[in-house]
């Protein structure tokens, strides 16, 4: 894999690369003391983990100290509120947490709905080499197959390296959506696609191996359908 493994970091600048019939490349989520404690002692290293600084903003500076010993590159993000953010925390502040991680980070996830108010962060990423991940999140429902192109189409027009989508998929009708969706999408942008409910596992399991990043919990799901890095990285051996 293109992601080299080691006990030393990776040095900021690595970016993940991302081609078709790739195997599937696995982001486990720290989100919580309990996620970080396990990460940095975890056996077999995910692809990458995702630092939701959002969660992990009152104890940020113990985050700060850990990441030096997680073995694998960081995508860091701090999530809109709207968008399922922790903390109800304001532009100025998500700003500030991902300015002060950008320098250990491979790749930042920033909201499509937030590029105008994060654009000092996009824009030092760029500057760094860093990926940029555009995303959207809702968890209530899947929008039709068309709105969530135009997004993909205007995440694309924006220079994002990655468009990512989590959506509720509470029908069958919304699961096509979404399936649909991350075909149609591949010649636009390298999309990274997942669900949440009802049929939020099926779709993770439809999406494992078109999906540019597939999103795994370390300690405990915070979602309907979420699936496990452990089962993540089982499944991804079966392709590898």
């Amino acid at each position: 894999r293109e992601v080299r493994r080691a006990n030393a970091r990776p040095p900021p600048r690595l970016r993940v690369i991302f081609r078709a019939n790739d195997p599937p490349r696995v982001v486990a989520v720290i989100s919580s003391a309990a996620d970080l404690k396990r990460a940095v002692k975890i056996a077999e290293p995910p692809e990458l983990f995702e630092l939701r600084l959002d969660a992990l903003a009152p104890l940020i500076d113990q985050v700060e100290n850990e990441i030096a010993r997680l073995p694998a590159p960081l995508i860091i993000t701090a999530r809109h509120p709207v968008e399922g953010g922790a903390g109800s925390l304001d532009s100025a502040a998500r700003r500030e947490l991902l300015a002060r991680f950008l320098p250990h980070s491979t790749h930042v996830d920033i909201e499509l709905r937030s590029t105008r108010s994060l654009a000092t962060v996009a824009e030092a990423a760029t500057k760094r080499g860093t990926a940029v991940i555009l995303s959207f999140h809702n968890f209530a429902r899947t929008p039709v197959t068309s709105v969530l192109l135009k997004k993909a189409e205007s995440a694309a027009s924006r220079g994002a390296d990655v468009f990512k989508v989590a959506t509720g998929v509470q029908t069958e009708t919304e699961m096509r959506s979404l399936l649909a969706f991350v075909d149609r999408a591949a010649n636009i942008i390298p999309i990274a696609a997942m669900g949440v409910g009802k049929y939020g596992r099926a779709a993770r399991l439809h999406l494992l191996y078109r999906s540019a990043l597939s999103y795994g919990y370390l300690t405990a799901p915070q979602a309907e359908g979420q699936l496990s890095v452990t089962e993540l990285m089982r499944l991804s051996r079966r392709r590898s």
